[in-house]
């Protein structure tokens, strides 16, 4: 039973200062390079058992699961077929955005830079196959959908002479590949996570000086070979003391700077508030409950570790952009409420609140796949992320003001421009509370969208008290708003709410 609706002072949209720009395409997407090359990722749960792929045995030419992992937690799946005409839809419906096709899988992968037959297994050094086909498919992807790629390069023993030095080859091919299918490589880290270098493929000893020698050989060619490149780093994960406890044999960034100095075009780490429970193993620290997914500690873990790395840029590459180049909301394929309403709490905080701290672009793992995926893997259906993720792209714009301190720790508040209209605003308040309305009290009309659901764990979510689905034909529903007059706006419990204030007149929206 909702209780009664508190008092919230007047808002002034008219006078939301700004305090910030984000990138045009701040919401962006991974294709993992295993989806596209084929082999096992995270099994959804309940999730189908192996089978075999074109005759062959599925792991023959992708295994690529990292060391020391547990097989049984992934599922083998055939490469993603990136000319599905829904999948291309939903995606162009979130355009422009960046499309990382990366993961720990990229950092093995052997580019078969010819036309004739891939080869049945990887050469030794490398834990999958790229065709030419599947990158041109990828870049095709791209293209169609208004994404700029973002990936990393294999960096595993294959790469390396008899020193262990870093080799230039496999890169420059795929580079020189991608430029005469016409695409672009828009940005790039040159591993996936050195936090865990040697889980992820590099050669056994691995250390901060390693990755130092490594970065300064691969600034030297990506600034040569393709100096349009925006070059992230250094990809760390699982720091800044919300979700993992990290032992000694760990990478840790301020290490890794160290080692590079300041190399990097933008700053970039991954954020994970837990792993899942495909990953207990990792420790009963390391876990989290559908308990707690509305508490203001679990929704604050992505602000308390984008500080932590903002720290470490202002003392290593200061001045340079912030990017969130992998996220979710568990690690090991997302938790099992990942693919409901109840994830869409924090799905929109982290967004609002990270946009607030300067963050520049954030990437959800995955677009397609496994149980944090935008989109079901099977059928290609929105899930509620992804409705919230067309909402906010409707009407969220790149200037981000600050709205004030809401009155309760259960209600956040965000504000952007509004997206097409000059001088107007955009504001989305997110009632975490079990059972209490909040009133925002605003004084101009507004169009209204509510996101909400009959249960928690619902994936079938309503706007505006109408389920999404698509059409038939894959068309996507109109996301009307509802016209309220100034006054009181009551925000019901677990509920999250889009205003568009077209007449705000706000200067710094102009």
């Amino acid at each position: 039973m909702s209780q009664p609706a508190s008092a919230v002072a007047p808002l002034d949209p008219r006078l939301f200062p700004r305090i910030g720009e984000v990138d045009d395409r701040f919401q962006s997407y991974n294709v993992e390079m295993v989806e596209v090359i084929g082999g096992r990722f995270w099994k959804p749960y309940g999730g189908k058992a192996d089978a075999q792929a074109d005759g062959r045995a599925p792991v023959e030419r992708s295994s690529g699961i990292p060391v020391g992992m547990d097989p049984d937690i992934y599922q083998y799946r055939p490469p993603l077929d990136l000319d599905n005409r829904r999948l291309r839809t939903l995606a162009a419906a979130l355009g422009p955005a960046y499309v990382r096709v990366s993961g720990t899988w990229a950092n093995s992968v052997y580019f078969h830079d010819a036309d004739t037959p891939a080869p049945q297994s990887p050469p030794d050094g490398f834990g999958g196959v790229l065709t030419r086909q599947q990158w041109n498919g990828v870049v095709a992807f791209a293209e169609a959908v208004d994404a700029r790629i973002v990936t990393s390069f294999a960096t595993s023993t294959g790469t390396r002479d008899a020193a262990g030095e870093w080799r230039p080859d496999q890169a420059q091919a795929l580079l020189d590949f991608t430029h005469s299918a016409g695409g672009a490589i828009a940005a790039t880290e040159f591993m996936n996570e050195p936090t865990f270098a040697e889980m992820g493929g590099a050669p056994a000893g691995y250390d901060a000086a390693a990755f130092g020698r490594d970065i300064a050989a691969f600034r030297s060619f990506i600034k040569r070979a393709s100096p349009e490149t925006v070059f992230l780093g250094p990809g760390s994960v699982g720091e800044g003391g919300t979700a993992f406890a990290l032992g000694p044999e760990v990478l840790r960034a301020d290490r890794l700077l160290e080692s590079t100095g300041p190399a990097f075009d933008a700053f970039s780490y991954h954020f994970y508030g837990a792993a899942s429970v495909r990953c207990a193993e990792f420790g009963e620290e390391s876990q989290t409950t559908a308990e707690a997914a509305l508490s203001a500690e679990w929704l604050g873990r992505a602000g308390a570790t984008h500080d932590f790395y903002a720290g470490l840029l202002d003392q290593y590459v200061p001045g340079a952009p912030l990017w969130n180049t992998e996220t979710a909301d568990a690690a090991c394929g997302g938790n099992p409420w990942a693919s409901t309403f109840l994830d869409t709490f924090r799905y929109v905080v982290q967004r609002g609140s990270l946009a607030r701290r300067g963050l520049q672009v954030i990437i959800h793992n995955t677009l397609a796949s496994s149980d944090y995926g935008l989109l079901d893997e099977d059928t290609f259906a929105p899930r509620p992320n992804y409705w919230a993720t067309l909402q906010w792209r409707k009407l969220m714009g790149t200037t981000v003001l600050d709205p004030g301190s809401p009155p309760s720790g259960n209600l956040y508040l965000f504000a952007h421009n509004l997206r097409g209209i000059e001088g107007g605003v955009a504001l989305v308040a997110v009632n975490a509370d079990r059972t209490a309305s909040h009133t925002l009290e605003v004084a101009m009309p507004v169009e209204r969208y509510t996101l909400s659901a009959t249960g928690l764990q619902d994936t079938v979510i309503q706007l505006n008290g109408h389920d999404l689905r698509l059409g038939a034909d894959d068309s996507l529903p109109p996301l009307s708003g509802v016209a309220s007059q100034p006054g009181p706006l009551e925000l019901a419990p677990l509920s999250i709410t889009f205003l568009a204030l077209p007449t705000a007149n706000n200067d710094a929206c102009r």
